[in-house]
């Protein structure tokens, strides 16, 4: 993956989570489409520009965007 298609999937699970609210990894995987490792990679870059916070459940990780 390059730096270029890692932000352009993060520009999608910004898009989702803007549009829904609070997902769930295995919710933002059927509406972006995207596949574990480019939500994960998307995340990383979302997280590392503070812009989600990340809730660990027992069975998934809730997503919401901060601020």
């Amino acid at each position: 993956m390059t730096r270029e298609e890692i932000g352009a999937n993060a520009g999608a699970v910004w898009n989702a989570l803007n549009g829904n609210g609070t997902l769930s990894v295995k919710n933002l995987k059927k509406v972006t489409k995207l596949k574990d490792k480019q939500i994960f990679a998307a995340l990383g870059w979302l997280a590392r520009e503070g812009k989600v916070s990340m809730n660990e459940t027992e069975t998934d990780v809730n997503v919401t965007l901060v601020g």
